[in-house]
């Protein structure tokens, strides 16, 4: 299997991070969907990693004052040319969801997995990241079966009002597409 007992992805560059905790029974039966990028719209910097591992200096560009104190993190991030790094085992409990509910139930990061991909809500996302998306979507459905199409959300959904990612430019469509049709190698032409 492409992920292991641990919760480790064979296909990503583990990256450190401090912020996660045990799961409670360890249950995993939800995907969301986010994204990010630091300062927003700008790509390839290294404050995502920074502010995953707790380290992120936040007098480096002015929008990041709000970042102060923040603990937050990802299980994963997929970047603009569809590199996976993993930042938390899936077994564990990553800080991504916040204040959310899914189907009556609340505190999503007791139970789910919680990908980023580098983008913003308003920009369109590579190729690359749906088919890498895509791929980790099927590795993370084989390892965690409880995990269906119906229970692959955005943070949108389950944070309604409060967050909009991973926005309208995600094509929900092509990546269920790719993910169930079994052929992640069909790259979308932009």
């Amino acid at each position: 299997m492409a992920i292991n007992e641990q919760g480790v992805y064979a296909h990503a560059r583990q990256y450190s991070c401090s912020h996660f905790d045990a799961r409670p029974q360890g249950e995993v039966s939800l995907l969301v969907i986010h994204c990010i990028s630091l300062p927003e719209g700008q790509y390839g910097t290294p404050h995502i990693d920074a502010l995953f591992a707790g380290c992120l200096d936040c007098d480096a560009h002015p929008s990041f004052s709000s970042l102060q104190g923040v603990r937050v993190s990802a299980h994963c991030l997929i970047d603009r040319q569809g590199r996976v790094r993993q930042y938390v085992p899936f077994s564990e409990r990553a800080w991504h969801a916040g204040v959310s509910q899914f189907a009556g139930r609340e505190r999503c990061n007791d139970f789910s997995i919680g990908i980023e991909l580098e983008g913003t809500d308003h920009s369109d996302y590579t190729p690359a990241q749906y088919q890498s998306l895509a791929q980790l979507t099927q590795a993370i459905i084989q390892r965690y079966p409880q995990i269906t199409r119906e229970r692959i959300v955005g943070h949108s959904d389950i944070a309604p009002g409060r967050k909009t990612d991973p926005g309208e430019a995600f094509d929900w469509t092509y990546f269920f597409d790719l993910t169930f049709s079994g052929n992640c190698d069909r790259l979308k032409e932009i």
